[in-house]
């Protein structure tokens, strides 16, 4: 049969990318009998091998000179030569063994799912290495150290292993002069070091392969410092699985929708080998009690310490041009360089972002110590080189997020290089954000690796932007819209340098405010709508009536400048250690307060003040407001007219806006219930480290989820809202009308899986332990009481079961039973008890109810869910691990 000519392979092409593929197989697989690479534990600059001591030629090598014949030469870091496609490198005999920085970042890709362009990659501390005729590029193993020279050093370098990278077959004999060797830059480089295969295998669950036949190199760079490669990689895969007749349980990715034919695509890598600095930074270890990212490293050098682990600072090399003075522009100050493809509409808001940091180094001796450069047609360095922090500008089919990486050295923590990747989702946010991805992305939850803020904050900045206009405060195209705009843009920024300077994320810091205080601009432009920029802070909304304040952090909060203080302030070495721990010591302001990413997730430990995108000092509150606005943006949409000619899929945008609102804030309320506060105090403040939430506040958390999600009348909408919601009709998918039910039992499941956790229960549990009046705790009976009367509660009011109640019900039962019948190992045997009288309590209620006059669905509900309880409760039980 003949094949549809799209997808028919000539037989040599097929040939030819099969040969390709084996080239890379086998260049990624290490020679055999490789002896024990070294690893951190040598010393950081190794003796060097005298030009001397170069090794005889090797039996049918070619002379240095016959190689580079007409070749180009760049001299570099690296000396590089380069004569059409190919291009060698010169290894001289010193800069064998001696450590660099080898580095990759991303600068092109697909442009979906996770795979966008303008992304930093990873950095090691590498070597290269010379083992008989082969060059081997090893990324050294930094993390476990002993002092060099000692019994320990031997036994960590026999402990722990470095990696290969890359190798290569020695090409030349010496250079006369140099005694430098020849390598394939190709050969070494045209491999996937950075492991993208198994990204795209993630994305698209097909095996992709590094072509190396059909890869090639672009612009070179080379300097005394730096030597850089730009590889455009070819990735391809023979064919495309054909789709499965029968549907899996889990639906498959799609082959990539961006590139012309998915069986093949090219990706950008930037190979940067760089110099190491000469001078080894002062490091300056971490304290818990703030955030900053950090170097870790094991020491095995002493064993008089119950730990090995040594935390250092990531900061820049900051240092004064006179140290005497009060205030000093320092000798190099941190550059950050905006890219040339940064619309130029943007730059301003960019740079006022970065400069806005020089604030809280001025605190602190430093002029000027933050600076923002524009890239022009004139500067021919590429910014995602290793010696420029840059700002890049990004977009991709489904993209919207912002993120700071950077590098550092591994033996002090000083950051080398950074990296902002910026979309353009958060310049355009709701003029671009339609139809099925504001439907796809309200479901979506909060992901966090590196500093993402992903679908959650084009998510806010949709809804925002739908209210406000539903209002007739800001219309889309306006001069106040585009402020708005250029103001989000600034605070993205501020966040993502915060990044790029070493600070982690504060989730705690929106709490130190009041809402009130948030309704007046004057003071958040001078203290900020947050105790730090580096929280992940919603706009700042007001309801129907109240002041309106700033929408967005305009400026740093007093976190920041004491998150800055400690790392960067200048400290003569033999004052350091105190004076740290006097900085450290002030966590216990109200307005230093601090929790980070691990902080605000929901383990056994669940401390409610610590969330993304929430505001003001009371947590609840903050919820029931968004709520509010919420209902207010439904209740617009329900009597709005839209003009002759306008699309209908506004109005579904702006619908699922709403819930996506809902699905945010409502698990934030699901914290409070067993919630403990969790503190990083030191000993001596007088506050205890763990503080269960009082049971009342608790009461109220579980009332406000319960009115939101739980009661017959949590959501209400008019037929005639609900008959108009349309899609984007150019686009295939998410041509199904909106169904209330789905949406609202999604909301509810979610709350009840938690509500109903086996976590939940033992933290309940535990909390009692904490405290001595039993009074003060709410109990696991209280909790399930209040949530089996709340979701049946037409059993004693005598009302009709309507289907989402019908649903609700059923999915509350579910949880019931499954406990009774499966309980898993670490269910609480109290929780199970009380989980039993509860189903004895409710097959009692519905017995009571059954004969009441109803609709035909309700009475085939009741009957069935006594049928339900009845067999669950007569069931032998079957214990999980038993």
């Amino acid at each position: 049969m003949k094949l549809p000519k799209e997808v028919h392979f000539k037989k040599k092409t097929l040939l030819l990318l099969l040969c390709a593929l084996s080239e890379v197989a086998l260049a990624q697989t290490p020679p055999a009998a490789t002896p024990v690479a070294t690893n951190g534990a040598t010393p950081a600059t190794p003796a060097v091998a005298p030009v001397a001591a170069a090794p005889a030629p090797a039996p049918g090598l070619r002379p240095f000179k016959d190689i580079i014949k007409d070749a180009k030469e760049l001299k570099g870091f690296f000396n590089l030569y380069q004569k059409d496609d190919k291009v060698w490198m010169e290894i001289r005999p010193e800069q064998f063994d001696k450590p660099f920085l080898f580095t990759y970042n991303i600068p092109n890709s697909i442009g979906e799912r996770g795979l966008y362009g303008s992304q930093m990659g990873r950095g090691y501390q590498a070597v290269f290495k010379k083992i008989g005729n082969q060059v081997q590029l090893l990324a050294m193993n930094t993390e476990f150290y002993a002092k060099p020279g000692t019994p320990q050093a031997l036994a960590v370098a026999q402990a722990f292993s470095d990696s290969l990278l890359a190798s290569a077959p020695v090409l030349s004999s010496p250079n006369s002069e140099s005694k430098g060797i020849l390598v394939d830059a190709s050969t070494l480089l045209f491999n996937d070091i950075p492991a993208y295969s198994t990204r795209l295998e993630y994305a698209y669950r097909t095996m992709y392969v590094l072509d190396r036949a059909n890869s090639s190199f672009g612009k070179l760079s080379t300097d005394e410092s730096l030597s850089g490669f730009f590889v455009n990689a070819h990735f391809a895969t023979p064919r495309i699985a054909a789709a499965p007749l029968v549907p899996p349980p889990v639906a498959l990715p799609t082959p990539p929708q961006t590139t012309p034919d998915p069986r093949s695509f090219f990706v950008g890598f930037y190979f940067n080998f760089s110099a190491l600095p000469t001078e080894v930074m002062r490091p300056r270890l971490a304290d818990d009690r703030l955030g900053h990212f950090v170097t870790t490293s094991y020491d095995f050098t002493e064993d008089v310490k119950p730990k090995t682990s040594r935390h250092f600072v990531n900061r820049w090399r900051l240092e004064k041009q006179d140290p005497t003075a009060a205030l000093s522009e320092p000798k190099q100050p941190i550059v950050y360089w905006l890219d040339k493809n940064v619309p130029e509409k943007y730059r301003k808001s960019i740079t006022e972002g970065v400069l806005e940091w020089n604030k809280a180094f001025e605190k602190i001796g430093f002029k000027n110590a933050v600076v923002a450069k524009q890239q022009t047609e004139k500067d021919n360095f590429d910014t995602m080189d290793a010696r420029h922090a840059s700002i890049r500008w990004f977009v991709g089919a489904d993209v919207g997020f912002a993120i700071g990486p950077s590098r550092v050295d591994e033996r002090s923590g000083e950051i080398l290089d950074a990296d902002i990747g910026m979309s353009d989702v958060f310049a355009r946010g709701a003029r671009r954000m339609i139809g099925e991805d504001a439907q796809t992305n309200a479901m979506s939850g909060h992901a966090h690796g590196d500093c993402d803020f992903a679908h959650e904050a084009s998510m806010e900045m949709g809804f925002a932007m739908d209210l406000l206009d539903a209002r007739g405060e800001v219309d889309m195209d306006s001069p106040k819209a585009e402020a708005l705009a250029q103001a989000y843009v600034k605070d993205v920024i501020m966040h993502e340098v915060g990044h790029t300077l070493g600070l982690r994320h504060n989730f705690r810091s929106s709490t130190i405010y009041t809402l009130k205080q948030l309704q007046d601009p004057a003071f958040t432009k001078v203290n900020g709508l947050a105790g730090s920029i580096m929280d992940y802070v919603p706009f700042n909304l007001a309801t129907k009536g109240e002041p309106q304040g700033e929408y967005v952090m305009s400026s740093l909060g007093p976190y920041d400048y004491w998150a800055i203080e400690y790392a960067y302030k200048p400290v003569d070495a033999d004052k350091e250690k105190e004076e740290l721990a006097r900085i450290a010591s002030r966590s216990t302001e109200p307005l230093l307060a601090y929790g980070t990413d691990e902080d605000s997730m929901g383990t056994l430990v669940s401390d409610p003040d610590v969330n993304v995108f929430d505001l003001g000092s009371d947590p609840l509150a903050y919820i029931q407001k968004r709520l509010t606005i919420s209902r207010e943006l439904w209740d617009r949409l329900q009597t709005r007219q839209l003009k002759a000619g306008d699309s209908y899929e506004g109005l579904r945008r702006s619908f699922e806006y709403g819930f996506g609102q809902f699905a945010r804030t409502v698990p934030l309320a699901t914290k409070f219930v067993g919630g403990t506060t969790f503190l990083r105090d030191h000993a001596g403040t007088g506050r205890a480290t763990y503080t269960p939430i009082a049971a009342e506040r608790q009461r109220q958390a579980l009332k406000l989820v319960s009115d939101s999600l739980f009661t017959a009348k949590s959501f209400v909408f008019s037929p005639e809202l609900l008959s108009r919601m349309g899609v984007d009709h150019f686009q295939r998918g998410n041509r199904n009308d909106i169904s209330i039910s789905a949406r609202l039992l999604g909301l509810q499941t979610a709350a009840l899986d938690q509500l109903m956790s086996d976590v939940v229960a033992q933290r309940m549990l535990n909390t009692a332990e904490k405290l001595r009046d039993p009074k003060k705790v709410l109990s696991l009976h209280e909790l399930y009481g209040n949530l089996q009367s709340t979701i049946w509660s037409e059993l004693s009011s005598g009302a009709d079961i309507v289907s989402a109640r019908r649903n609700l019900q059923r999915e509350h039962l579910k949880r019931l039973s499954n406990a009774l019948l499966k309980p898993s190992a670490t269910a609480p045997a109290d929780a199970r008890s009380l989980q039993r009288e509860q189903a004895n309590q409710l097959l009692v209620a519905i017995r009571g109810a059954v004969g009441k006059p109803m609709s035909a669905e309700s009475r085939a509900h009741l009957s069935e869910s006594m049928a339900t309880l009845n067999e669950v409760l007569k069931a032998s039980l079957v214990r999980a691990g038993v």
